[in-house]
């Protein structure tokens, strides 16, 4: 399958989730709320990244671009309507990392609709951090959660290789008013901060290495957590993260 067939596929499952979640608004509801705490946990559970002049600004691109709780549907209305002059427009390793953008969005809003419908089941929990525990192990598919990561330190990987490719920061640059007045802004805002972010972690010497291990490292030891120790363990660590992103 082509580099824009599988963004329109993408973005069609997740134009479907979206319409699902308007007909049902309790559902959407639940789906943004568990975003929020996504993007709290994710705050709380690298506060030091955040405060960090070497690695603040990827945890930020990290937090804004890939576990935010931003209304993604502009961007992704761009991605479905470019995806066919995408290939044409903009060098094969951007395009392979906006491929990347598009499946790694749908497999996140699938998993973050299925943890709505779970939040929802679990309504009468003690504590948002005890709902969100019991909705994770009621969702389950360890393997989809294991993929996701994968799929974040990939994305990482890629933007780091594309800073090692000649003169595509200036290209980039060029493009910015063409690919504006082509409706590929959103595209192109990706492209160009993460290019900048990763590029500035790259000109540290095991940067890169060293934030992507540091996420792979705390992202596994929580989905361990939350798939395998006692719920009271999972929740008073859940708890704390989220009060640290306060």
């Amino acid at each position: 399958m082509d580099a824009a067939q599988t963004i329109r596929d993408s973005i069609a499952d997740v134009t479907a989730l979206r319409l699902h979640r308007t007909g049902d608004p309790a559902l959407g509801a639940a789906v943004g709320t568990v975003k929020t705490l996504q993007a709290r946990r994710f705050r709380g559970t690298y506060a030091d990244l955040m405060g960090s002049p070497s690695f603040g600004p990827a945890a930020r691109f990290f937090l804004e671009e890939l576990y935010s709780d931003t209304d993604y549907t502009d961007r992704d209305l761009q991605f479905g309507r470019i995806a066919g002059t995408l290939q044409t427009m903009f060098p094969q390793p951007a395009v392979t990392t906006a491929v990347a953008l598009a499946v790694l969005h749908a497999q996140t809003e699938e998993l973050d609709q299925d943890m709505g419908r779970a939040w929802l089941a679990h309504a009468d929990s003690a504590s948002d951090a005890a709902r969100y525990s019991a909705a994770w192990r009621t969702v389950g598919q360890r393997h989809a959660r294991q993929e996701q990561l994968q799929r974040v330190l990939a994305m990482g990987t890629d933007l780091a290789s594309l800073t090692r490719t000649p003169g595509l920061r200036m290209m980039l640059r060029m493009m910015r008013g063409p690919a504006n007045a082509a409706g590929m802004g959103a595209l192109q805002k990706f492209l160009e901060a993460g290019f900048d972010t990763f590029g500035q972690l790259s000109r540290q010497r095991g940067g890169v290495e060293q934030f992507l291990t540091t996420i792979e490292a705390r992202e596994r030891a929580l989905m361990d957590q939350l798939f395998d120790a006692e719920p009271v363990t999972c929740e008073t660590q859940l708890a704390r993260t989220l009060g640290q992103a306060r």
